[in-house]
């Protein structure tokens, strides 16, 4: 029962930010291609020679294949040009026992928090404004539903595109040729400046959420199929007891009847 409210509020959560991520990749995407002369650090593309990697992955075992799922998705990076930034127990364990360059590690427990998602995102566009890498990757779990579970990477900086963030009734085509056209007051620069930053914090914490929702989903799952095979393993070894006492008793009252029938 608890696990099963745990799961319950997990995918809530992660299904309830979901429109409003949606809307503000939307707003992000057209604003910063149709705003003429429009230029910021965060969306300069650079010949990648280093990149980082978040790894967001579950804080505890017991979910299936989920974090084995994911780091197969990791270890394809090369660990000679990249650096990972984790968040999760299963994630910093597994970076140290492959020995790759960890650079921060991160914890978001059972109820991700948005301080907590930027305090990764700011970390990761430090790295990227410093030069320090060319470009950030998320490698997370996207959440589908109960019984599905997807392991993803994503681009994250240098911003653009994103897939996974685009409607269903909307191509990213579509989403930036909008005829919307945007005034902005003060200036471009500004607003557009502060709506990147506020942008990536909450693309973070909509990772964080769809991570969390992920990991209790497989619990539960992983939970539910342990226990039915629990039980149909009692009730075979149940049916085969019956069997072997049985047959015992049969060959009890064979050896019985058969004494009484040499005693006569």
């Amino acid at each position: 029962m608890v696990a099963a409210s745990k799961m319950r509020r997990a995918q809530q959560a992660a299904l309830n930010g979901r429109p409003f991520t949606a809307l503000l990749y939307r707003l992000q995407r057209r604003a910063t291609t149709q705003t003429i002369d429009f230029t910021h650090p965060l969306l300069e593309v650079r010949e990648v020679r280093k990149r980082a990697v978040i790894l967001i992955g579950g804080d505890k075992g017991l979910c299936g294949p989920l974090n084995s799922n994911l780091f197969r998705i990791a270890s394809t990076f090369n660990p000679q040009d990249t650096v990972f930034i984790t968040a999760g127990r299963r994630a910093a364990q597994f970076v140290a026992r492959t020995r790759r360059q960890l650079l921060a590690e991160f914890d978001y427990g059972d109820s991700p928090r948005y301080p907590e998602a930027k305090a990764i995102a700011t970390c990761a566009r430090d790295l990227f404004l410093n030069g320090e890498v060319d470009e950030v990757h998320i490698v997370s779990t996207r959440f589908v539903n109960t019984l599905t579970q997807v392991p993803v990477s994503f681009n994250f900086l240098p911003v653009g595109e994103i897939e996974g963030l685009k409607t269903a009734d909307a191509s990213e085509e579509e989403v930036v040729s909008s005829p919307i056209e945007y005034q902005f007051e003060p200036n471009a620069e500004a607003f557009l400046g502060y709506l990147l930053l506020h942008y990536l914090n909450v693309y973070v914490y909509q990772v964080l959420l769809n991570a969390k929702a992920s990991e209790q989903s497989a619990r539960m799952v992983a939970m539910k199929n342990a226990t039915d095979n629990a039980n149909t393993l009692i009730d075979d070894l149940t049916l085969e007891y019956n069997k072997l006492r049985q047959g015992k008793i049969t060959t009890e009252l064979s050896e019985i009847v058969g004494g009484q029938m040499n005693a006569a």
